[in-house]
């Protein structure tokens, strides 16, 4: 399967912020991040992800460790193993650009920087709205990392 580039740009106006109606392959709907929803043409499709390996738009990351499939609160648990000293981060669904399951990855659309950057996972606070809502906000915020008029 191809993998889609979040820095090839695309001729049309930015499609996450004009407020057009449609979507970019790979990309959020137009308009919107939704960090906890898996996107249609991701290709998870109530998949079991565990065991899979995770790419990031510049190099593996480690294995998913759980998936979530919860409606509007889905999400990926992933053991980095040594990258960042055996921890685990959380990756909600909306990062997750395409999945090929003949190969068993997942590629997401973040970089390793933004991904270990982000708020620090911990187990018992997963299901805290206040951890949710932090860590939704800042995989949004990275769309903001990308220069303008490139896809996402």
């Amino acid at each position: 399967m191809d993998r889609i580039d979040p820095h090839a740009a695309h001729a049309g106006p930015d499609p996450l912020r004009g407020g057009d109606q449609g979507t970019v392959p790979g990309g959020a709907p137009a308009g919107a991040f939704d960090p906890w929803r898996y996107r249609d043409q991701a290709g998870v499709a109530d998949a079991d992800l565990v065991g899979y390996k995770v790419e990031a738009t510049d190099g593996g990351i480690g294995k998913i460790d759980s998936a979530s499939h919860e409606v509007d609160g889905s999400y990926l648990v992933v053991d980095t193993g040594p990258w960042i000293f055996g921890k685990k981060v959380m990756l909600p669904a909306g990062t997750v650009n395409q999945v090929d399951h003949d190969q068993r990855t997942v590629s997401v659309d973040r970089t390793r920087d933004q991904i270990k950057a982000a708020p620090e996972y911990d187990e018992t606070s997963h299901s805290d709205p206040a951890y949710r809502d932090q860590l939704g906000g800042y995989y949004d915020e990275t769309y903001g990392a990308l220069p303008p008029g490139t896809a996402r």
